[in-house]
């Protein structure tokens, strides 16, 4: 029975896996310095801004997550 080799390394397989991980881990640091921000008193336009979105955007991805972890954010005046 001839043995079965693995794929080379660096294919196209793995740079596609890296981006999938990439992006993970990108999305937990967002969601992670989002929730510190909005605890620490920043606005939703602050937050945004400083993603470089609109208020919108970055409320209608973070607001139920954040509303669940019992997270207070400031409403406008």
């Amino acid at each position: 029975m001839t043995p079965i080799a693995p794929p080379p390394l660096g294919g196209p397989a793995d740079g596609l896996a890296a981006v999938v991980a990439l992006r993970e881990l990108a999305d937990r640091l967002e969601d992670a310095q989002v929730e510190l921000a909005l605890r620490e008193g920043w606005s939703w336009p602050q937050v945004a801004q400083a993603l470089g979105v609109t208020r919108q955007a970055v409320h209608k991805k973070h607001l139920a997550r954040l509303a669940d972890a019992g997270i207070e954010m400031r409403r406008r005046s």
